[in-house]
């Protein structure tokens, strides 16, 4: 066991000093980072073409069910769930079962028959900042038109007459609906991901294509010794980058941090390792550093489109739906927002933990026996 982890740790030094040797390279890992979280910060945003809401009508009136059928209605709007009492709403949104809650008080008809501003609450996820700006926009605009029908109902001029509904929205997690806040949280895994992917994706291919695979043949570490050894650099260059990614979004745009940092840097650490397993698989497959480059690129791609960092994962097709879960970056991007953002804990996220455990077993244990074939 000894002789293993002096193996291991030995194989660990030589390639970081393979990774780090190069000036350049040591800029290529740190500066990029943060360029980009910059640039994603201030110009990045997401477009929206499905919300789904939930119902809470406390009055049960004509005029609440007239208003609740503008919302069903609308091609944008889809109702999930009707809700028995406020208590529900937070659980609600909390685990993601809409995105927008509805709340029609008591009273809403009897105030709009004497005249009155008759309020309703709009409730909105905000971890997705501009998801969330944009749903609140839609939803007062479906209010305006129900003031507008009601107007015309009563004989009145849609054009002149003052609303009778008084809309109050209010974000979670996010009360200023901040763009930036939803990027930069998710790209503390998004940014670190594609270097991790690179590094594994060249680590064996590498040794091939510079004639030093020969050498480990004659090493005593063993193959799964020797796969530890490749994941644990790209797993420590992508925990830098997230760290870098923090700090910038911390010290930079001042996003507050609501979750815990340990409960972070452990699923950031599956996280990675999951991401490792694929490149591995990538590199034993490949036999020259840009095949090794084009292949991760490739899966890189679907990857980032399919995590849900673009677009929200209900407003794509069930078949792409499914197929997200087999992306690890699915899983990094929920867990990241909702520890940064909503502080959520080990209980909240574990059904994005398990998976990537998973993902991590399977992957590393193919790019282990993949390896062991070619030797």
């Amino acid at each position: 066991m000894r002789e293993f982890i002096f193996g291991v740790m030995a194989l660990l030094r030589k390639e970081l000093l393979m990774i780090l040797k190069d000036a350049r390279a040591r800029i290529i890992l740190v500066a990029p980072i943060i360029v980009q979280t910059i640039i994603f910060g201030h110009v990045a945003t997401f477009d929206l073409n499905l919300v789904e809401y939930a119902l809470l009508d406390d009055d049960h009136s004509h005029a609440s069910r007239q208003l609740a059928r503008q919302f069903d209605g609308a091609p944008i709007f889809r109702r999930t769930r009707t809700l028995a009492s406020a208590a529900e709403i937070a659980p609600t949104l909390d685990n993601k079962r809409a995105l927008l809650v509805l709340h029609i008080g008591a009273g809403f008809e009897r105030q709009l028959n004497l005249g009155q501003s008759a309020p309703v609450q709009v409730l909105i996820d905000g971890r997705n900042s501009n998801v969330a700006a944009a749903a609140s926009g839609y939803a007062n605009a479906l209010v305006e038109a129900f003031n507008s029908a009601r107007t015309r109902e009563r004989g009145g001029s849609s054009a002149g007459a003052a609303n009778t509904i008084e809309v109050s929205a209010r974000a979670w997690f996010n009360p200023n609906m901040e763009t930036r806040w939803g990027i930069l949280s998710a790209l503390v895994t998004m940014l670190g991901a594609i270097q991790v992917m690179v590094l594994a994706g060249q680590s064996v291919a590498r040794e091939r294509e510079q004639g030093t695979f020969d050498q480990l043949l004659v090493t005593p570490l063993g193959p799964t010794a020797i796969m530890l050894g490749k994941a644990l650099p790209p797993v420590l260059v992508g925990l830098l980058q997230s760290s870098i990614v923090l700090a910038v979004a911390r010290g930079v745009f001042h996003i507050p941090f609501a979750g815990s940092v340990l409960l972070l840097y452990a699923a950031l650490l599956l996280f990675n390792f999951a991401l490792v397993g694929v490149g591995l698989c990538v590199s034993a497959l490949t036999s020259t550093m840009q095949q090794a480059m084009l292949y991760s690129f490739t899966l890189l791609m679907p990857m980032i489109l399919l995590s849900g960092f673009v677009t929200p994962l209900r407003s794509m097709p069930p078949a792409l739906q499914w197929a997200t879960l087999l992306n690890p970056a699915r899983y990094g991007v929920d867990f990241s927002r909702r520890i940064y953002l909503e502080g959520a804990g080990l209980a909240d996220i574990a059904h994005d933990l398990w998976p990537l455990a998973l993902i991590a077993i399977v992957t590393l244990g193919a790019a282990s026996r993949l390896f062991r074939s070619r030797l």
